[in-house]
């Protein structure tokens, strides 16, 4: 089938950066742009070197300057992509909200949704907002949570509030806590990891991270809440945000999380899927940041999901598992 061109853009477009659009990667500042084109498309023109900055190719993860000349290339796409729209599941995205005011708002992201559209997921929790509020001049991503992870996701309504929370989690004075299942009897109270994280890409694009020295410093602190059978609840404090940092420093201390498929153990996986876990069992419950508009303390909580929830009941009420 051949292409028409989207009706938003069919010439060049050459956009000057405002000062509040400063600091936003590449693909998001298109995406605001280039408002209906699949997030997939945006990223094809991103890597045919067809986006141009001042005159230059850029790389898809290239921040935008205030001043900056970005060169957006005609957008052709078929009528069958113009049509692609979030599925409904999450166009009622605004139904999870926790909390919300002038510059940000915070969402309890469902599993097994990503958070932003690209790698052949056509939308994501950031798209779907956008879908739903056509008229809102700024919406981006303050921080990421896997796709198969639950809980609290912070989105920035205005720049200078991405700017302030951005600057929380670098210092490390946003506290972000999560809700996990791990393998085994819990020896002892708290434990804290502190296990430099390292990434790697395997054969056909698989991403995997590694404990390794020279990797980027880590610190992960395990709380333990209660014991459910063959398996221990446990409150994750980040101290970082590395990429699936939970996940590899569960399983590097001998307790992975349960429904884990790339670093935990199979059979314990296979055993929490007769109690009905169908995904990872990890969950962002709670986050702690500093309202950068009025110097105040936020703390929302997202509760355990159900699904979650109903596996620990089986768990606690097995007849077949000792209980003290």
């Amino acid at each position: 089938m051949g292409l028409s061109a989207h009706p938003a853009q069919t010439q060049v477009r050459l956009v000057t950066v405002a000062p509040d659009e400063a600091g936003q990667r590449i693909d998001n500042f298109l995406a605001r742009h280039l408002k209906g084109v699949p997030p997939s498309h945006v990223y094809r023109i991103l890597r045919r070197g067809e986006v141009r900055v001042n005159s230059g190719r850029i790389r898809a993860r290239y921040k935008v300057k205030a001043g900056d000349k970005v060169r957006i290339p005609p957008v052709r796409v078929s009528p069958e992509a113009v049509k692609t729209h979030p599925a409904k599941r999450l166009l009622a995205i605004e139904d999870h909200i926790l909390f919300e005011n002038t510059h940000l708002l915070v969402i309890d992201k469902p599993a097994g949704v990503a958070v932003h559209g690209g790698s052949g997921i056509s939308h994501g929790i950031i798209e779907a907002l956008r879908a739903v509020r056509p008229d809102a001049p700024y919406l981006e991503l303050v921080h990421r949570l896997d796709r198969d992870t639950s809980g609290c996701l912070i989105v920035a309504k205005r720049r200078s509030a991405l700017r302030a929370l951005h600057e929380q989690l670098r210092a490390g004075s946003m506290d972000k806590r999560y809700l996990a299942l791990v393998r085994g009897p819990w020896q002892g109270a708290s434990r804290s990891v502190k296990a430099a994280l390292r990434k790697n890409q395997l054969q056909g694009g698989e991403r995997l991270v590694r404990v390794d020295e020279v990797g980027k410093e880590a610190l992960s602190r395990f709380h333990p809440l209660s014991t459910h059978g063959p398996a221990t609840l446990v409150d994750v404090e980040l101290k970082t945000g590395r990429t699936h940092q939970i996940r590899v420093h569960a399983a590097y201390i001998g307790h992975p999380l349960a429904g884990d498929v790339k670093y935990g153990d199979a059979d314990f996986n296979r055993l929490m899927k007769q109690f009905g876990l169908r995904r990872l069992f990890l969950h962002a419950h709670r986050i702690e940041f500093t309202d950068p508009a009025v110097d105040l303390n936020v703390s929302v909580t997202a509760p355990l999901c159900q699904d979650l929830r109903a596996v620990l009941d089986k768990l606690d009420h097995d007849p077949a598992i000792p209980h003290d």
